[in-house]
Order: C-alpha cells, then sequence, then structure tokens
C-alpha cells in the first residue's frame, strides 16, 4: 500500500517538477532580481525597449524550435537575417518598390531554407556540416551585396514600424513582439495539436522509425528549413527597419543566441522532445538576464559568459538525472559482478579435491 502512495505522489508531482514550471521560477526570480537591481527594471519604458532588443531573435527561435525537435539543427538562421537585410538594402538603392522587395526576401529565404533542407535529406549530409556551411555561404552572400556600403534613406512610415509601439498596447508592446506572440501561438497550435506536430515528434525519436510509419520525413524536414528560411527572412526586414540600417553584418552571431534560447526552453537537442510554451518562458528568462545585467554596473562585453553558460547548463542539466540514474545502477551492479566472480571462483575451486588443480584433475 505504501508503494502503491509512493507511487501516485511521484505521478502528482511530474507535471509540476515540468522543465517549464522550473523556468517560470526561474522568469520569476528573474524579476524579483532585477527589480531589486534596479528600479527602472519593470517600468514600461524598459519593457518596451526589451521587447525591441529581443524581438527579431524571439522570432527565429520558432523554426528553430521545430527542427531541432526533428532531429536536426539549422545555424544558418542569423546569416539568412543578415543576407535578407543587405537584399532590402541593395533593392531599396537600386529603385524597387519596396512591395516588390518584400516579396523578392520571401522568395530568397524560402529558398535559403530550401538548400538546407535538400543537402540534409537529399544528399543525407549532417545539418550541423551543412548549416554551418551556409552561414558562411549566405553571409558572403550579403558581403558582395552591399560590401562595406550602409543603406539609411528607408521611408519612415516603415522605420517608425521598428521602433513604434503597436497602438491600443499603452505603449509597452513592439510589433516584432506582437509577431512573436502570433507566431507563438500558431506554432504551438501545429506542433501541439495536428498530426503535423506528432510527426516532428515522431522523426526527431527515431527518423527511421517514423519512415516505416508512413511519416513523409524528408518532405517534411524540408518544409521545416524552408520555414525557418522565411522566417528568418521576416526578422531580416525587421531588423533593418528597427535600426533604419541595412549592412552586410546585421546579426552577426545571432545565431548562438536562438540556439541557446531553444535549448533552455528544454528542446532536446537530440530531438524528440520541447514545447512551445517552453520557448516563450526561455525567451523571457533570457531577455530578462540581459536586460537586468544591461541594468546594473555588469561589463557589457562579457555578456558572451551567460550565453555559453545558459548554453551549457541547458545540455548538463536535463540530461543530469539520467546520468545520476546510471550511476547508481552501475554502483548497484559493482557489488553483485564481485559476489559473483567469487561464487564461480569457489564453484570452480570446489571441482576439485583440496590441493589438486583443475587442471591436473582434469589430466
Amino acid at each position: 500500500m505504501s508503494d502503491l502512495a509512493s507511487r501516485l505522489r511521484s505521478a502528482s508531482l511530474r507535471p509540476v517538477l515540468r522543465w517549464e514550471s522550473g523556468l517560470a521560477v526561474v522568469v520569476a526570480l528573474i524579476v524579483i532580481i532585477g527589480s531589486a537591481a534596479s528600479p527602472d527594471f519593470l517600468t514600461g519604458n524598459n519593457l518596451f525597449n526589451l521587447g525591441l532588443s529581443n524581438g527579431e531573435v524571439a522570432i527565429m527561435t520558432l523554426p528553430m524550435t521545430l527542427i531541432i525537435i526533428s532531429g536536426e539543427i539549422d545555424l544558418s538562421v542569423a546569416s539568412i537575417l543578415g543576407m535578407s537585410s543587405a537584399l532590402l538594402g541593395y533593392l531599396w538603392v537600386h529603385g524597387w518598390p519596396l512591395v516588390a522587395i518584400f516579396v523578392t526576401i520571401a522568395v530568397v529565404g524560402i529558398a535559403a531554407g530550401a538548400v538546407n533542407g535538400l543537402l540534409v535529406t537529399r544528399l543525407g549530409l549532417p545539418s550541423l556540416a551543412v548549416t554551418i556551411g551556409t552561414l558562411a555561404l549566405y553571409r558572403g552572400i550579403a558581403t558582395i551585396l552591399l560590401g562595406p556600403s550602409t543603406v539609411a534613406s528607408f521611408p519612415a512610415t516603415y522605420t517608425n514600424l521598428g521602433v513604434n509601439a503597436v497602438p491600443f498596447t499603452g505603449n509597452d508592446m513592439t510589433y516584432s513582439t506582437l509577431i512573436f506572440l502570433v507566431l507563438a501561438i500558431i506554432f504551438g497550435v501545429v506542433l501541439h495539436a495536428t498530426p503535423f506536430g506528432r510527426s516532428i515528434y515522431a522523426m526527431g525519436a527515431s527518423a527511421e522509425a517514423a519512415q516505416f510509419a508512413g511519416i513523409r520525413v524528408k518532405r517534411i524536414k524540408t518544409t521545416l528549413f524552408m520555414l525557418s528560411g522565411l522566417i528568418c527572412s521576416i526578422a531580416g526586414v525587421l531588423w533593418t527597419f528597427r535600426l533604419d540600417t541595412a549592412v552586410q553584418n546585421n546579426g552577426l552571431g545571432m545565431e548562438l543566441n536562438v540556439v541557446a534560447i531553444v535549448l533552455l526552453a528544454g528542446v532536446s537537442i537530440f530531438g524528440g522532445k520541447g514545447s512551445v510554451v517552453g520557448v516563450v518562458l526561455a525567451v523571457l528568462a533570457f531577455a530578462g538576464i540581459q536586460n537586468a545585467l544591461l541594468l546594473t554596473s555588469f561589463n557589457q562585453e562579457a555578456t558572451g559568459i551567460v550565453t555559453g553558460g545558459l548554453l551549457l547548463a541547458s545540455v548538463f542539466i536535463p540530461n543530469a538525472a539520467r546520468w545520476l540514474s546510471l550511476l547508481r545502477t552501475t554502483r548497484r551492479l559493482s557489488p553483485n559482478r564481485q559476489l559473483h566472480k567469487a561464487a564461480c571462483s569457489q564453484a570452480a575451486t570446489g571441482l576439485a579435491p583440496r590441493g589438486e588443480s583443475l587442471t591436473a584433475r582434469s589430466n
């Protein structure tokens, strides 16, 4: 009866001990500590700036989440953002209308994602190696398009969207934040409430088993990479309008922040696990930590320590329980192995009379 009670107690605690619950506690602690560290932390102006500076990164985490859950990774996301920004500046200088520019950027983003997807699914190349290569390739295209030039002559109607608040939100929500929230709802419904989302989890758990189950693994993975290219190209347009500047190194190095947030959200780097709720909480935690450090006397040039620390923690902590369980199992089995060896030794010795070896007896 006590064993049954302990099992029921353990089952009831599982939802509370979920990774998302831990993240919610972390976010609450960040709010408390940030408020204590600086009285400006919870002001409307600071919250607006927090959403303004992290909106594009947050948007890019959503397709990355689906890709990693499917068992792949895309490290070219920031380079696609930079290429889209450079293309926006290049086409605008050459007299293209903005509507045509937006369509072209979307098509180029989808094509960039398709290149990643086809190299991974059709040629069987590892996504890590492929996207490291295209990371450099797309950044090189951005350099060719603009070189050292800077374009900063965009219409104020569009650049104001990058820095102004959404109407009727109390001047607290940016357009990039609103886009992230809308996309998070869409991605959450698709991932958690549709057969397409279940297929993504199945592929991450075992691509071979998913293929035998009739899931079109190659097509779905290619679609995810194309979706990532489209979303990142949109983020590139938002980034350009926010800074009112198109330059070839826009978003340089931001792929590490995207990966850090997704892994902090509890998405397994091995695939098959993760949730959009966790990603939203991880975005809040990451942005809150960065902002709290910005408001204090912390050396801003060393903020990379935060990204690196979060990456290591998000990989180590989810696997710590499994490693501890394996260690306990190994220690439990070690005495049994020693007893087994001793019993075998005694049994072997008992086969021969005292003072007579087994070899001698067999002879």
